[in-house]
């Protein structure tokens, strides 16, 4: 495609680019402050609203979160939807921009994929105009990807829309993961919906849906020829679960400010004691590796809680070049 117009964005002091032709585009690049050594924050579920609201959002861990990862040396912040706790109300939009003021004092450069309740009060065209208001950088935007240095492309999905074989959004994931860079040595996928998570009894809990189990069949499928390595990180459930399958890393992080609730750990390789998990992830990642430390707040109900401990740590490896 003939590229004819190019935007730029200087966001949060880093370049953040992108062009396109006559529709706004659906790839961004970030340049990381130290190219050898890349870090990604991602967690979801924030449920930004009003401070008075202190069950469906719990507004100082929220805030501690927001504090915490304002002081990281991150050169990204995905965010895996809920970032509202409704979307048809301005207000909780307000709130975000509001109590994440600092991360545009510290540089981040920020990137959130949709999720259920940026549809919650409102018709689905009001509530992507708000969202678009909120996220000008994505105007018209509902799936994206970013390249984050020369090693890691992020992609953001919408789960609210079909997975399935020939729909718009599995058509231009294929076409994302048939043509990486060859210097990509890992992918990202951050959406809010889970692929892979605990199995609940309670219908009231959040268990994984068809459409998602359509993504993770795809993905375990084509990572057995892709040259770089999958790490899945969604949200939805409102906690923390580290699992693997076929090849692939699969995280919920949705400790992210929402009344948490505890999930079944069978199967789950997170095995730490304690509940509730309010938490975000940190992702370093070198050409060789991606490390994962999950950062959880752990006097979540103190008056001013600050206290973090990493109670889940490992290494996903590159694969060998060739």
């Amino acid at each position: 495609m003939l590229i004819t117009r190019a935007r730029l964005w200087a966001t949060s002091g880093l370049l953040v680019a992108a062009t396109a032709c006559g529709v706004p585009s659906d790839h961004f690049t970030v340049s990381p402050k130290n190219p050898s050594e890349v870090h990604i924050v991602a967690y979801g579920d924030q449920r930004f609203t009003d401070a008075s609201e202190k069950d469906a959002s719990r507004p100082l861990p929220r805030q501690a979160l927001v504090r915490a990862i304002g002081a990281t040396n991150a050169d990204a912040v995905l965010m895996t939807g809920d970032v509202p706790w409704h979307g048809g109300t301005a207000n909780d939009y307000t709130v975000f921009q509001q109590e994440t003021a600092n991360w545009r004092e510290k540089n981040l450069a920020v990137f959130p994929a949709l999720g259920n309740h940026e549809f919650a009060g409102c018709s689905e065209a009001e509530c992507l105009a708000h969202w678009w208001a909120a996220n000008p950088l994505l105007d018209g935007l509902r799936w994206y990807s970013v390249d984050i240095g020369s090693s890691v492309r992020a992609i953001a999905l919408d789960s609210a829309l079909s997975f399935n074989t020939g729909s718009e959004q599995r058509r231009w994931l294929e076409a994302q993961l048939d043509n990486l860079p060859t210097s990509t040595r890992f992918v990202i996928l951050f959406l809010h919906h889970p692929p892979i998570a605990a199995r609940e009894w309670d219908p009231l809990r959040h268990n994984v849906r068809p459409n998602e189990v359509v993504l993770a069949d795809f993905l375990g499928e084509r990572g057995k020829t892709l040259k770089a390595r999958l790490l899945v990180v969604a949200g939805h459930v409102h906690n923390y679960e580290h699992r693997e399958l076929n090849g692939v890393v699969y995280l919920v992080s949705g400790g992210g400010g929402a009344k948490p609730y505890p999930v079944s750990r069978e199967g789950d390789l997170y095995h730490a004691p304690g509940e509730p998990n309010f938490h975000y992830l940190m992702l370093t990642i070198t050409s060789d590796r991606l490390h994962v430390d999950m950062n959880r707040l752990e006097d979540f109900d103190a008056a001013n809680p600050h206290q973090f401990s990493i109670r889940d740590s490992f290494d996903v490896d590159a694969l060998p070049k060739h």
